[in-house]
């Protein structure tokens, strides 16, 4: 794909810095606005319980992947940086994690990013209801700014629901396509990566953009899952256990590749995962047959493939600068992991 001067010039730079670097001040000023919309708003600052546990929570920094689409998107339309492109990346950020707290209660997750969840440090309940509070505060957000971006991210938050739910019945299914896992990740993940672009498109008042940046986000989001699927079998993730999807029973991409591709694989799955539970020793066995079966090449050549494909949905965008700093910013992403794969 061509980069524009302008950025091939500096791109060793760009792709040397992070973008929660590059991008410094302006999350640091969304974090700012989410700790002041914890502390300080009717609907935050009604039970100190809730308050602490999402505080600790929002002390933990992730990877700020949402409000970085949110700057590089507006950045291609032409906004300038305001109190409303913070909320509305405060808000995206807002929905990703309240789907992380009531995904660790479906899932008993203990530990994230390396540190204990909410619902194993205060309980489930706990965790439920904070997530439901952030939803209500990104929804509230929103209303302030434009009716069409509350309605828009609703309907993110109804798809993501109904993935998760698709997720949980697909548990212990060898037999999931790829189409099929694939589908779930769009509603997990890009469902809210593309919205990102959307709401950047309707601050922008720029129909066209808001279809094209919404499909982008949307086979983006599938990329970064099957990233995920990647970094859960070789360990790349610092913050979450190795063969955490096995243990949960969960079809990840080189499961499923590796069980469809070898029967003797598919044979050791399926008498684990016809026991309630998966012991560690077990998980550990099942995860070095799926690095040992060969497809851990098949599944990055798959997500290098849905990476290309998403950068031709950018279309005109990808020829901005902040569109070029996107696709390197990605490649760099799956380059990473590619690297950490074959050192795993």
């Amino acid at each position: 794909m061509h980069i524009p001067h302008a950025v091939q010039d500096d791109m060793n730079y760009i792709i040397a810095m992070s973008p929660v670097l590059l991008f410094k001040d302006f999350l640091e000023r969304v974090e700012n606005s989410s700790h002041a919309w914890l502390r300080n708003s009717e609907v935050g600052a009604g039970n100190g319980t809730l308050v602490d546990a999402l505080g600790d929570f929002l002390a933990v920094h992730g990877k700020h992947v949402r409000p970085i689409l949110v700057h590089l998107f507006s950045d291609m339309l032409g906004i300038e940086e305001d109190e409303r492109l913070i909320e509305v990346a405060v808000a995206a950020e807002f929905i990703h994690n309240a789907s992380l707290l009531h995904d660790d209660v479906v899932d008993n997750g203990m530990f994230r990013r390396s540190l204990p969840t909410v619902n194993a440090r205060w309980g489930n309940i706990v965790s439920v209801m904070g997530g439901d509070l952030m939803l209500s505060g990104a929804a509230l957000k929103l209303t302030h700014i434009h009716n069409r971006l509350t309605q828009t991210a609703l309907r993110v938050v109804a798809e993501m629901t109904h993935a998760a739910i698709a997720e949980v019945e697909a548990r212990g299914n060898l037999l999931l396509s790829i189409e099929q896992l694939q589908h779930i990740a769009e509603g997990k993940t890009g469902a809210l990566f593309g919205w990102c672009g959307v709401a950047a498109s309707i601050l922008a008042e720029n129909a066209s953009a808001e279809v094209k940046l919404n499909a982008f986000g949307r086979k983006l989001g599938v990329v970064f899952q099957m990233a995920d699927d990647v970094k859960d079998i070789t360990g790349a993730d610092e913050g979450k256990p190795q063969f955490a999807d096995i243990q949960s029973k969960t079809p990840s991409l080189l499961v499923l590749l590796a069980a469809q591709r070898n029967p003797a694989v598919m044979k050791r799955f399926k008498e684990a995962w016809g026991f309630p539970t998966v012991t560690r020793e077990r998980t550990r066995e099942l995860g070095l047959a799926v690095m040992c079966s060969g497809v851990l090449d098949e599944a990055t050549e798959l997500m290098e493939r849905e990476m290309e494909a998403a950068f031709k949905l950018l279309g005109e965008y990808a020829q901005t600068p902040s569109g070029a700093r996107l696709v390197l910013w990605t490649k760099q992403f799956a380059k990473d992991i590619i690297s950490k794969r074959g050192a795993a």
